[in-house]
């Protein structure tokens, strides 16, 4: 996602390479930086090889993106092509629940265009793998990957850590929300806004928690506010600083430098390992590897955004690693999920009072996506 990850990363303060670097500083003088140098040609040169395999295969990319505004993921395919300039690749974003619904058609119709997905239905990969949806594949860093974020047998992995806190207006300043009950002091009301829960398992997951810890009760509180409820984390965010506007929670936040970002201390929040595979039936194979082991490779996951996925590269400056937070559990979201039966009940009761969700999909607002989408303006493969 690409304004809202990277207003996350201002949020998270981050500092990788200076982290990176005060922990060299910080080994044993003798302890030669050789090794360091060799393990990064090493991935170096495998993603060259694995480029010279792409490109044969014919240079072509698709990739299926979670997300909720055209262009999220750009950061990600720019980066690619920077690195890879001989790659053709688009990157399709939309709901990661109706990517997954466009995939199952796909696989069931033996017509699969996309080659790669990295999404937020977690839930979606040990089925696909079940299936026989799956690649096999362990890419480049595939041993510095977390083990609780990947799957042992190498057909999924979680390829970064994407956060939902709070978003609250930079003219609040000092006096801005940063715990779940400052939402409810009288002065927020009518200026709250949120994405609905009942659209977004994310921010469902955020909402279960809050009701998990506080009761119902919270909930009816917060409806009291009369907060205004949008489809999509990026619009709720991007709705933080204007029309009066000044916080929300769950969302990542956005870059146009009216609002800003914030972990609560004591109140539940929520972060996920962002999962990628490659289809079993990709049509370019070659490429999806290259793309699944350059995003994970040190190289990259050193200047990415908010916490990477591999062991070796710290937490971004001023943060905690991903696992030690007590009030938020990196694996949480996906046990949710695994639940629909619970999670369809949850979703059910929470309508009840934030209402059906109205809007377009903000992904896909014209309706172009279509069953089987190469590019984001709708071309079927």
């Amino acid at each position: 996602m690409k304004s809202s990850r990277k207003a996350w990363a201002t949020a998270v303060a981050l500092g990788v390479l200076a982290a990176s670097g005060a922990t060299v500083a910080a080994a044993t003088p003798s302890a030669p930086s050789a090794p360091r140098v060799t393990k990064a040609a090493g991935e170096d040169e495998q993603l060259q090889k694995l480029y010279k395999d792409a490109l044969a295969e014919g240079g072509r990319l698709v990739v299926y993106a979670g997300g909720d505004k055209p262009g999220q993921a750009d950061y990600l395919k720019n980066a690619f092509v920077k690195q890879f300039p001989k790659m053709k690749v688009d990157t399709v974003v939309d709901f990661s629940k109706n990517h997954d619904a466009r995939l199952d058609n796909q696989i069931a119709e033996h017509k699969v265009v996309a080659d790669v997905v990295h999404l937020q239905t977690l839930d979606d990969f040990p089925r696909w793998k079940k299936e026989g949806a799956l690649e096999q594949y362990k890419p480049v860093g595939w041993n510095k990957v977390y083990d609780k974020v990947k799957d042992k047998d190498g057909y999924y992995t979680g390829l970064y850590f994407i956060g939902f806190a709070n978003v609250t207006a930079t003219t609040l300043g000092d006096n801005a929300p940063v715990e779940a009950q400052d939402f409810l002091k009288p002065e927020y009301k009518n200026k709250l806004v949120f994405t609905y829960p009942n659209d977004d398992d994310a921010v469902l997951y955020y909402f279960k928690q809050l009701t998990d810890k506080y009761g119902f009760d919270y909930l009816k509180k917060l409806k009291a506010q009369n907060p205004k409820f949008v489809r999509g984390t990026a619009d709720a965010s991007a709705a933080v600083g204007t029309d009066g506007y000044v916080a929300n929670f769950a969302s990542s936040g956005s870059s146009s430098g009216l609002s800003k970002t914030s972990i609560p201390e004591k109140s539940p929040w929520v972060a996920w390992p962002q999962t990628g595979a490659i289809l079993k039936a990709a049509p370019h194979k070659a490429a999806a590897k290259l793309y699944m082991s350059w995003i994970l490779s040190k190289q990259y996951q050193e200047k990415s955004y908010g916490w990477s996925a591999r062991t070796d590269v710290p937490a971004p400056a001023g943060r905690k690693g991903i696992f030690d937070y007590t009030n938020m559990n990196p694996l949480g979201l996906g046990r949710f999920m695994g639940d629909r039966a619970a999670l369809d009940r949850y979703k059910a009761r929470v309508s009840l009072y934030v209402g059906d969700v109205k809007g377009a999909d903000p992904a896909d607002p014209e309706g172009r996506l279509g069953l089987y989408p190469v590019d984001q303006n709708g071309t079927q493969g």
